[in-house]
Order: C-alpha cells, then structure tokens, then sequence
C-alpha cells in the first residue's frame, strides 16, 4: 500500500530515531479497500515521553498521555502517535482502567476488535497481516480478534462497531462473532447515549442498513427497547402485508443514505402498537400513531442526546409522515411555506419510501401518483421562489396596523387570508395590489 508523505515522514523520523512505529487499523483498512482513510494513526515503540523527543520541533498535544498517546502537528495535520500498549481490566466494558506499554507489535494488535481493524503498514507500504484480516477483507467478513465474547465484554460498543462496519461495507458478520454479539447485547446498557447515537447514525446511513438491522434485531431491542413492541405485530391491514418492524426496515431500505431520513424512518411507526385498533370488519386502524410516534422520538432522543437541530427535524419528520394532501398548487407553497424547502424536501423523501413499503393495491399506487405530483409541484414552487408564507407578502403586519385595526389576532387572520388569495392566484403578491385587496377584506369586516 502506499502511504502519503505525512504520515510517512512520521514513521521514518520514529525508525531513524531507533523506534519502531506503523501505520495502524483503520487507515490500512481504507486503503487496502481502495478507499480515502480519514486519519492516519500511528503505532509506536517509543514511549510517550521519548515521541515527544522525536518531535520537539513540531507542535505536539499531549492528548492522552495515560493511555500512550500524543497528537503531532504537521504541515498543519494532526497525527495521533500511540505507544504499543496491552489493555488492562474493562470493569465498565467501555474503557480500560490502566494499560500496560509493551514493546512487541503483535500484543498491541491483539487487543484489537476486529480482524479488519488489526493491521499494521511500515514506512514502505508493507502490510503486518498477524490475524488474517486481508483475507477477511477479500471474502467481506467482520470477525473479531480472539474471543469475541472477551472482546465484546471490554468494549460494549464494539457490538455497534461491528453492524456499523457490516453495514458500511455492505459485509456480513462472522458467525461466532454475530452470536456473541446477541449473546452481550445487554452490556450495551454500559455505553453512553451520544456514543450510541454516533454508532448507530453510522449504522443506518449505510448500504447494509435493512439487512444488518433485520439481522441484529435483538442487538436494536437492546439498545432502542421501544422497538421491541414493534417486532412481530402484525397489522391487519388490507395496506400491509408486514408487521410493523418488517415495514419500518422496508422503507428505510427504499430511502437514500441521509441521517434525518434514516432516523426519522426507523422511528416514524413506534407509536403503532400503542394505537391499534380493529374494526367491526377486524381490520386494523392506528389513529393518531403519527403523533405518537413523535412522542417517543423525544423521549429516546432524550437518552441519545442529539442536537437540538437533529431532535427537531426527525421528530417533525415523524409527527407528519402520514399526511396526505391532494396534489395542487396551493397545497404545495402553503407547505412549503410551513416547513420550509430543506424540511419539505425530507419529508417528501419520508413519505415516498412509507408509501413504498406498503402492499401494492389500486389505494397504495393512487396515493403514490398523487405524492410524484405533489413533489412536482413542491420542486417546482422552491425553485421558483414564489409566495408560500406570510413573511413572503409584499406587505406585513404594520401595513394592517396604518389602516386602524387594533393589534391583535385580527392582523394575523388578515394576513393568512391574503397569503390564501396569492396561493390560490386570485390576488397578486404586489404591494399595491395587497393594500386594495387590504381595505377591501377590512370594508367588508
């Protein structure tokens, strides 16, 4: 493999300083994938103290010195240098309490997580392969270090590191592995809420995301119980062939890899079994899930901690993915004007995979005709920038104001009604023509 000039640079003032030193896990992985490693850390021989001697010339951060490991500057780079280290004991099964530095390269590859991630390259492209992980690499297998079940009990979170990976390599998970994973899913309970969040936000925008997820279903009760009530309740319904998880992996399988998206797909129908219902006919009914739905989203986010940017768009995402309006032009700028281009073009994305993922019946493909139309025409009012809210009038609150009328909810209801005259094309949005229009609305009062 080939190692560009910075991290290079790195490893050849360690080995002319008497230090062994790699390049290590994911870096090796990407580029023996083909792929653009994000960073290039460093393994090393050389004490923290002795790497900070190495460069004394360059800007080094003390990053995290109990565990080995210092941050050099370079060409305005950062690089993360670690000493060759052996794990202690994980008596949180997140973190090590302390850790041995070692001088041997095998013993720090050997506390590894996966196979994929145990590689090491020396200055000259060399690949230290000591687990077989290029052979997992080739046939797309993630497969532990060791024991996986020791792994995974240092570690929680590589249980979410492994459908994360199966995921965005489009791999499959070594059987001994995937069965430790089930088998540790509680421990999960250990990780913190953002790491989670992080893991699983990888996870879902990846190409395997349907089939990792349907695979680890116990893995996802686990660490999301509020799907749990979803797995296996069927819905009777003449519009769902699936129980309820069944459609929910459907259409976020249907959906493009974007994070809101995602999210806001694997959560829009929690609130289904809490809903149900069945008529006199035993169809079911699931009145009012959407707003349901939201209301769990907030109380998971609360333990995911996202931000608060993410929370409200995915659960806003959630409370309207249900909603069907016809497909003309009014209804698309007064949406538009609600939830704004970027929003509307989430939801519209949201709503597309939901209709997908339901049976195909004569109701299921009229409502898709009818969501391409509204999309059409959703496109074609953000692109032309025309008046879809009451900020976009010619005039405001102050013009209702100059004609007398006592401020109150009586400005506002003259304003949405002007905003339905301009959607509905029987007003101009013209300042002049506005104010016409104005004082007729307020004669008429």
């Amino acid at each position: 493999m080939v190692i560009p000039s910075g991290p290079e640079t790195i490893l050849r003032l360690l080995w002319e300083n008497g230090y062994e030193a790699y390049c290590v896990g994911g870096c090796v992985r990407d580029s023996l994938l083909g792929m653009e490693p994000h960073d290039w850390d460093i393994c090393t021989s050389a004490l923290p103290e002795e790497t900070e001697g190495v460069f004394h010339h360059l800007r080094v951060v003390e990053t995290g010195l109990k565990h080995g490991t210092v941050t050099v500057m370079l060409q305005g780079q950062p690089y993360e240098i670690t000493t060759f280290r052996r794990d202690g004991d994980y008596s949180d099964h997140r973190r090590p309490e302390t850790v041995d530095f070692v001088k041997n390269l095998r013993e720090d590859l050997a506390r590894r997580d996966f196979t994929i991630n145990a590689m090491a390259a020396s200055p000259d492209g060399t690949v230290i392969d000591l687990f077989d992980g290029q052979e997992d690499l080739n046939r797309g297998i993630i497969r532990c270090v060791g024991d996986p079940d020791r792994r995974f009990q240092e570690d929680a979170l590589r249980i979410l590191r492994a459908m994360r990976f199966a995921s965005q390599l489009g791999f499959t998970v070594e059987e001994q592995t995937a069965e430790a994973m089930v088998r540790n899913r509680q421990l999960l309970s250990c990780v913190s809420g953002e790491r989670l969040l992080s893991e699983l936000t990888k996870l879902l925008t990846g190409k395997g995301a349907k089939e990792i997820l349907g695979q680890f279903t116990p893995v996802m009760t686990a660490v999301i119980p509020e799907i749990e009530a979803c797995v296996g309740f069927r819905q009777y319904s003449p519009y769902h062939n699936m129980d309820v998880w069944q459609h929910t992996l459907e259409a976020l399988g249907k959906s493009q890899p974007e994070p809101m998206i995602r999210w806001a797909l694997l959560l829009h129908d929690l609130g289904k079994p809490q809903c149900f219902t069945r008529d006199e006919h035993g169809t079911g009914h699931f009145y009012g899930h959407p707003h349901r739905s939201e209301e769990i989203a907030r109380k998971l986010f609360r333990r995911l901690h996202p931000s608060g940017r993410m929370r409200d768009t995915v659960c806003t995402l959630v409370s309207h993915h249900d909603d069907d309006r016809p497909a003309t032009e009014k209804n698309a700028r007064r949406l538009v004007g609600t939830f704004g281009p970027e929003l509307m073009t989430l939801l519209m994305e949201v709503r597309r995979c939901d209709i997908l993922a339901h049976q195909d019946t004569p109701k299921t493909r009229m409502r898709y005709e009818n969501h391409l139309k509204m999309s059409s025409l959703i496109r074609q009012a953000i692109e032309e920038s025309r008046c879809c809210k009451i900020s976009d009038l010619e005039i405001s609150g102050e013009d209702v104001l100059a004609l007398g009328i006592p401020g109150g909810p009586r400005v506002g209801q003259l304003l949405h009604q002007l905003l339905d005259e301009v959607l509905e094309e029987r007003c101009p949005n013209q300042r002049q023509a506005l104010l016409v229009r104005l004082r007729e609305l307020c004669a008429e009062r």
